[in-house]
């Protein structure tokens, strides 16, 4: 079978460049994070970009079961800190401990006008292709 989007590279070391030299906007879509059951059926989303002040718990890792709310989103290192998710440094000094947002489930979300305006657009959007699938069949 051809490739469909012929700019697009499939190649694994082009695949590997394009996403380490992303550009910030890109991290962003990047850097989602899965909706909690709850979510996902109120929402008809099933992830979404992580920020600041959302509640997620951790499902991966030694730090599993965890939950707290994302105190930043270091898109750099394609990380996110959760509050009081830290360990000892051997001087004592204690430092937040960055997860990966893909390890993570969203249990609740900072909603503004721009992010209900997103949930709103996604949802219909899959909505307008459930219909168009069950006229199809």
């Amino acid at each position: 079978m051809a490739k469909i989007a012929s700019s697009l590279a499939s190649s694994r070391r082009k695949s590997r460049k394009s996403h380490f030299s992303a550009p910030s906007h890109e991290r962003r879509v990047i850097m989602s994070a899965p909706l909690s059951k709850e979510l996902r059926e109120k929402h008809g989303v099933r992830s979404m970009p992580i920020r600041k002040d959302d509640e997620v718990t951790v499902v991966r890792g030694t730090n599993k079961g965890r939950e707290g709310k994302v105190t930043s989103v270091y898109r750099l290192k394609f990380l996110i800190h959760i509050e009081r998710l830290t360990k000892e440094k051997s001087n004592g000094q204690s430092v937040q401990i960055g997860v990966h947002p893909s390890k993570v489930v969203i249990n609740k979300l900072k909603l503004d006008k721009d992010r209900e305006n997103i949930l709103k657009r996604v949802g219909e959007g899959r909505e307008a292709s459930a219909k168009a699938r069950a006229k199809k069949d």
